[in-house]
C-alpha cells in the first residue's frame, strides 16, 4: 500500500510505502529522474535487490538509504517499509548541520550500506512508522511539518545505528570523521565539473596529503580513487540506462573531449563506450 503527502506550494512529496509491489527506483532511466531518496526497511527474511544492474543480499531486519539517481528492485517488496522523499519536502545537504547524514548515510563511501537492526532498534523504527501513518490521516496546516519532524528523527535514528557499526566511527573524533563526510557531500554536487584532488583539499582548508593519509588511516579508498570511482558509476548509469551517445555522456561529466572519456572509462571498466553498453548483466528480478 501506498500512502502520500504533497505540498502544492513547495512541490514537496513524501510518501510510505509498506508491501507495495510498485517499490522500485527508476534512477536515470531516459536520462530524466525524479530526486526522490528512500528508506528502505525490510521486516522479514533476506532477499535480492538489484541496485543499478548489480545483485546484492539485502539482510533480514535490516535498513537500506538509498538516493534519487540510483535504480533499484526488490525481490520480496511485500516485506517492506519505504520512506521517500524529495529534496523539496526535506533536503539532506541544506539540513546536515541538523542531522549529520550526508557523505555517510547518503552518498557515502560505504555502498551500498546495508544496516542490521536489534529487536530494540527495530521496534523504535516500527513505532515512527506508526506515527508517520497516523500524521498521514490529519489533513491540517501542521501536517508537513510533523512528516518532517518524524522524517528527521528517522533518519537520525538510523544515522546513529550505523555509526555505532562502523569501526572508524568509533575509532576517530567525530571532528575527523566529518571531514570525510565533506568531501564525499562535496564530491557528490561538483564531480561533474572537478575531478582532481586539488579542489576538493583547497574547498576544505586542507592539503591533498592531508585528505590522503586521514583517508588511509582508515581504511578507504584515496581521494583520486573516489573521484574516478564516482565518475564511471555515473558513466555506468548513463550507459544502462539512457540512449545518450558517448560524446552526450562525456560532455555531461564534464570531460575536455570524447577521446579523454573514452580512454577513462576504458582503463576504469576495461572496456570501450560499445562493449559496456552492450554488455550483458543479470537479469532484473
Amino acid at each position: 500500500m501506498k500512502w502520500q503527502f504533497e505540498d502544492r506550494l513547495t512541490q514537496g512529496k513524501f510518501v510510505i510505502r509498506v508491501g507495495d509491489p510498485m517499490l522500485r527506483g527508476e534512477g536515470l532511466v531516459n536520462g530524466k529522474k525524479e530526486m526522490i531518496n528512500t528508506i528502505v526497511y525490510n521486516t522479514g527474511g533476506e532477499q535480492k535487490v538489484v541496485i543499478d544492474k548489480i545483485a546484492y543480499t539485502m539482510p533480514g531486519s535490516s535498513v537500506l538509504p538509498l538516493v534519487a539517481n540510483q535504480h533499484f528492485q526488490f525481490a520480496a517488496p511485500e516485506s517492506l517499509v519505504a520512506w521517500q522523499f524529495n529534496r523539496d519536502f526535506y533536503c539532506i545537504a541544506d539540513h546536515d548541520a541538523e542531522v549529520g547524514c550526508v557523505g555517510f548515510l547518503f552518498y557515502g563511501i560505504q555502498h551500498p550500506m546495508f544496516i542490521p537492526l536489534s529487536p530494540r532498534e527495530m521496534e523504535i523504527i516500527s513505532l515512527i512508522e506508526m506515527q508517520c501513518m497516523e500524521d498521514l490521516e490529519v489533513k491540517d496546516k501542521m501536517q508537513g511539518e510533523m512528516l518532517r519532524t518524524l522524517l528527521k528523527r528517522l533518519i537520525i535514528h538510523v544515522t546513529r545505528i550505523a555509526k555505532q557499526q562502523t569501526e572508524c566511527y568509533r575509532q576517530f573524533s567525530d571532528d575527523r570523521m566529518d571531514i570525510i563526510r565533506k568531501f564525499n557531500l562535496l564530491l557528490e554536487v561538483n564531480y561533474r565539473t572537478q575531478h582532481e584532488v586539488q579542489f576538493y583539499a583547497s574547498t576544505m582548508n586542507k592539503s591533498p596529503k592531508t585528505l590522503s593519509n586521514l583517508f588511509g588511516l582508515c581504511n578507504y579508498p584515496s581521494p583520486s580513487r573516489l573521484i574516478h570511482r564516482r565518475l564511471i558509476l555515473e558513466a555506468k548509469r548513463y550507459l544502462h540506462f539512457t540512449d545518450k551517445s558517448v560524446k552526450e555522456v562525456a560532455e555531461d561529466l564534464g570531460f575536455s573531449s570524447t577521446a579523454h572519456f573514452s580512454r577513462f572509462l576504458k582503463a576504469g571498466t576495461g572496456m570501450n563506450f560499445s562493449e559496456s553498453r552492450n554488455r550483458v548483466f543479470l537479469p532484473t528480478l
